[in-house]
């Protein structure tokens, strides 16, 4: 039986509690025989910088190179307001996309039957809602250079922030993205803005190009990203898969993750380019939602998205799809009996995280 190498950043504020629960399925896995893991933890984030000055060590930056996939929780909080910029605790997060080259950003969002009720949608809107946001993560204003607070000869400030692509970065996600919708509904939506903006015209000429070439069996449609995000609270099951740059990727998949109900419901992955030391492409893994530093350490985190990033994990790094569809069947068992943590219990009872964590575990044991 392999082997799988994970390296653990639990992060901060509910980060900590939400990777308990994973560590939960991780052993119930071993437990039953279905997965061998090998486990390192480290530090990222706020929690990072208390303890050596920097979002992330030089050495825990060199064992997330080194594991199979890193799993995160989250970053940041109001504690870190006021250290210098290039240290904050987002630069963490931003130094392991940078330096393990995860360029490409898969962020699904899915409404369970269970939760439709959940939304803030009506219920015919968004039940049975399954789509993939391909989010480009390496590049684009975020990254461009020139980026600087300026200051103007007759007072005030002036600040820049610039948006670069190039043909190849735009090439590498459209092909992550095309082979995807090849392998669920065949259809994909590349969004931009290229009415005024000329890296949307070079994105939007570039994916056309691409898959006219190389993807004619997968039908591309083109939508600007304002009107996109209108779409998506209007009719967000006419799509399944959406490209997009890391600006629009940001904001676009944080709409899609309300449709379901809460953010706290929902995984991503980061991936890289395949690594030729193991075959594998350079992964991390880490729930959509934030620190939630109001909540930590009260018991109300939902784990879940945390749970699913290990499902994740499991299909898109280690290609055991059969771990990856129990984990999912198992928390849709949970949800299905009535369990909930407190952001989807709505005017019910609410189940804390460990309880929350247990009965997926108990569910999983169970199929």
């Amino acid at each position: 039986m392999d082997t799988y190498s994970l390296f653990l950043l639990p992060g901060d504020g509910i980060g900590p509690e939400v990777m308990a629960e994973t560590e939960k399925v991780i052993a119930a896995l071993e437990g039953d025989g279905a997965a061998r893991f090998r486990l390192e933890r480290g530090l990222v984030g706020g929690c990072a910088y208390d303890a050596h000055g920097e979002a992330i060590s030089d050495g825990d930056m060199a064992k997330a190179q080194a594991a199979d996939a890193v799993l995160l929780g989250a970053v940041g909080g109001p504690k870190w307001d006021g250290v210098p910029y290039a240290k904050r605790p987002e630069a963490g997060l931003l130094r392991l996309r940078k330096e393990m080259a995860l360029y490409a950003n898969l962020r699904p969002a899915i409404c369970y039957p269970a939760l439709a009720d959940a939304s803030s949608l009506k219920r015919e809107v968004v039940d049975g809602l399954d789509l993939m946001i391909v989010r480009e993560l390496t590049g684009g204003v975020y990254f461009g250079e020139p980026k600087a607070i300026t200051d103007l000869p007759g007072g005030g400030q002036r600040a820049v922030d610039t948006q670069v692509y190039d043909t190849h970065e735009i090439e590498r996600i459209g092909r992550v993205a095309f082979e995807l919708a090849r392998k669920r509904s065949g259809r994909l939506c590349s969004s931009e803005k290229r009415n005024v903006m000329l890296s949307g015209v070079l994105w939007h000429r570039t994916i056309t190009a691409l898959g006219a070439r190389d993807y004619a069996d997968v039908a591309l449609e083109h939508h600007l990203a304002d009107a996109l995000g209108m779409q998506l609270v209007r009719h967000p099951k006419r799509f399944d898969v959406i490209v997009t740059d890391n600006l629009f990727g940001d904001m676009l998949s944080d709409v899609a993750a309300m449709l379901t109900g809460s953010i706290g419901m929902l995984p991503s992955a980061s991936l890289g380019d395949v690594d030729p030391r193991t075959g594998r492409r350079k992964a991390l893994y880490e729930p959509v939602h934030g620190s939630a530093p109001d909540i930590a350490g009260h018991g109300l985190a939902n784990p879940r998205a945390m749970i699913g990033s290990l499902g994740m994990a499991m299909r898109y790094t280690f290609d055991r799809g059969d771990l990856a569809d129990r984990i999912e069947a198992a928390i849709a068992a949970v949800l299905a009996q009535g369990c909930r943590t407190a952001d989807i219990a709505a005017d019910g009872p609410s189940l804390p995280t460990a309880a929350m964590g247990d009965a997926v575990v108990a569910a999983l044991r169970a199929a």
